[in-house]
């Protein structure tokens, strides 16, 4: 049955269910107190003149709030905009002092927004939401907060684990052929050779770059199903002569034209186009895939292949970056846009933890790329836990008893279940949050949502670790009044009262 409902007020009658005021549990509400607000500003106003010309900037607490706002939800800039827009409790968090039912900021302002904050800064804004978030975890959770009244030591115990690993944050980029970026970079060379020849029509004759043939030429190869090697290379190769030859022209048209005329884009691309022939045409001479630097795409010439070795994709294609997790707090301690070796970045790592909390992790937990000898006789010297494979070929069997062997299985068990930690944070990044696909396009934007990607991380432990607080408060309570009534009833036969926690 379905009664239809034509009683719809006016939107100047709508009720408003929250009486004008907005929750303090809110969890924009919540999260905004812990955020170091005054910190980042004094830091934000010091990128910005004196002087009293031009428009004012938007306040840091605006421009920080709305990235973090837009990786939190994974929204689009334009959404951005008009989600703040819409929810007081949003505007709250940007610092506003009433609704406003105005748009904040034209979406645009997002990318001045990412070119505002360095990823270096990001870090420090995370450091600092670290200590905030220790000193919340001492006022509300004693028993499990970190001892930082040690002794005056020069060497104080070990403490704490320290969990590593790295990935890659895929840019937002086709999946790269050879032959498909020659094509590229043949379609850019033509549409420079027309704007440069444009001032010269009725004075110079066009020079011809047998466009239709190329494209058809590479639709030939691109179309095939099934793709012999040498069909390929034979393509590639036919490509490369007609991007051989307008590179020439263009170099003829300079002479009687002016680059000026290219738009700033263009020109980039021009120089990025150069490089692009310049690799491709060593990589065909020397039949190899390899090479240094190697661009992917015209357009984010930065971004470079990682290769992962996973079963979904082997090759990813952006930036690849180290982490740390120290009590589900993730810190960023590498990022490039270059392939490297993690286990290189191994002792500086622990030395950091060190900085930071004045003595040594009591364990080590990250993949088996980490157990190079070096790391292995770094830990071994300073009393730090690495379990795992040994390396080198299978020792004899040592003459050590059943209890042994077996606490030896469960400490390793142990370790390796604390390494799915990482895993959890990388996997609530790439899907919930949009680490999963970078959508800004230049390389210092790009590690810009990356660091912010990483502060959401870190605010989503916080607000769960509030929320959780209060059930363990309600817990505990409500046990405490059990077991007053259950004393004040013991001569009451056959009466008492029973409390079933159910985890």
């Amino acid at each position: 049955m379905y009664k239809a409902d034509l009683g719809q007020p006016e939107f100047e009658d709508f009720y408003l269910p929250f009486g004008g005021r907005i929750r303090s549990d809110n969890r924009w509400v919540v999260l905004s107190k812990f955020m170091p607000w005054d910190a980042i500003e004094e830091k934000y106003a010091q990128k910005f003149s004196r002087t009293r010309m031009g428009a004012p900037a938007k306040p840091a607490r605006v421009a920080i709030g709305a990235l973090i706002i837009k990786e939190r939800g994974n929204f689009s800039d334009d959404e951005v905009a008009l989600q703040i827009q819409e929810n007081p409790y949003l505007q709250y968090f940007l610092g506003y002092a009433e609704y406003c039912d105005k748009k904040p900021f034209n979406p645009t302002m997002m990318v001045h927004f990412r070119k505002r904050f360095s990823l270096e800064e990001l870090n420090e804004i995370n450091e600092m939401l670290n200590e905030k978030y220790r000193e919340w975890l001492k006022a509300h959770q004693p028993e499990t907060a970190d001892d930082e009244t040690q002794d005056d030591d020069d060497d104080p115990p070990n403490s704490g684990q320290l969990i590593l690993d790295a990935t890659c944050a895929p840019a937002d980029i086709t999946y790269p052929t050879d032959l498909k970026l020659l094509n590229d970079a043949r379609e850019k060379s033509e549409q420079i050779i027309d704007i440069l020849h444009a001032p010269l029509k009725g004075s110079m004759e066009k020079v011809r770059t047998y466009r239709q043939n190329a494209r058809r030429d590479f639709l030939r190869v691109a179309k095939k199903k099934r793709l012999r090697k040498k069909e390929l290379h034979k393509g590639i190769g036919k490509q490369l002569r007609y991007l051989r030859r307008n590179l020439k022209h263009i170099k003829t048209l300079v002479k009687y034209s002016n680059l000026s005329l290219l738009s700033k884009d263009l020109y980039n691309k021009l120089l990025v186009i150069h490089e692009v022939y310049r690799q491709q045409n060593i990589m065909y001479r020397k039949k190899t895939n390899k090479i240094e630097h190697r661009i992917v795409n015209l357009s984010q010439p930065h971004v470079r292949p990682i290769v992962r070795g996973k079963v979904g994709a082997q090759t990813e294609f952006g930036a690849k970056l180290t982490i740390s997790v120290t009590n589900s707090f993730v810190f960023l301690e590498r990022l490039s846009w270059e392939n490297y070796n993690e286990s290189v970045d191994f002792i500086s790592q622990v030395e950091s933890y060190k900085e930071k909390y004045g003595y040594y992790p009591e364990s080590v937990h990250a993949d088996k790329i980490f157990r190079t000898r070096v790391n292995l006789n770094f830990c071994k010297q300073n009393e730090i836990r690495f379990t795992g494979k040994p390396l080198g070929r299978p020792r004899k069997e040592e003459k050590i008893s059943k209890q042994e062997k077996l606490a030896a299985k469960r400490q390793q068990q142990f370790d390796e279940g604390l390494r799915n930690t990482v895993e959890g944070k990388f996997g609530q990044a790439k899907r919930r949050f949009g680490l999963g696909r970078i959508m800004a396009k230049q390389a210092g934007t790009s590690e810009t949502e990356i660091g912010i990607c990483l502060i959401v991380l870190n605010l989503e432990k916080c607000l769960k670790d509030i929320f959780l607080s209060i059930f363990q408060y309600a817990y505990y309570s409500l046990k405490a009044v059990i077991e007053t009534i259950n004393s004040c009833c013991l001569n009451s036969p056959g009466f008492r009262c029973q409390f079933i926690w159910i985890k």
